[in-house]
């Protein structure tokens, strides 16, 4: 099964704490200093990092979803 990161900007608060724990899938717009999903596909190989950065969302503005 193929998953994707989606992203709330606006419940993001920039905290980098998805870039932390998976800086291969995650990113913050040093515009913004909101968050950017790099990866538009994660496949099973990836699934834990993503499971991470997701959890690592203090507000809750990532989560996963079926492609």
């Amino acid at each position: 099964m193929t998953l994707k990161i989606v992203a709330d900007i606006a419940a993001c608060k920039g905290t980098a704490c998805c870039m932390m724990e998976s800086p291969d899938l995650c990113d913050v717009d040093e515009t913004t200093g909101k968050v950017v999903v790099l990866v538009d596909e994660i496949d099973d190989a990836r699934r834990a990092d993503a499971e991470t950065a997701v959890r690592a969302c203090p507000t809750k503005a990532l989560e996963l979803r079926d492609c």
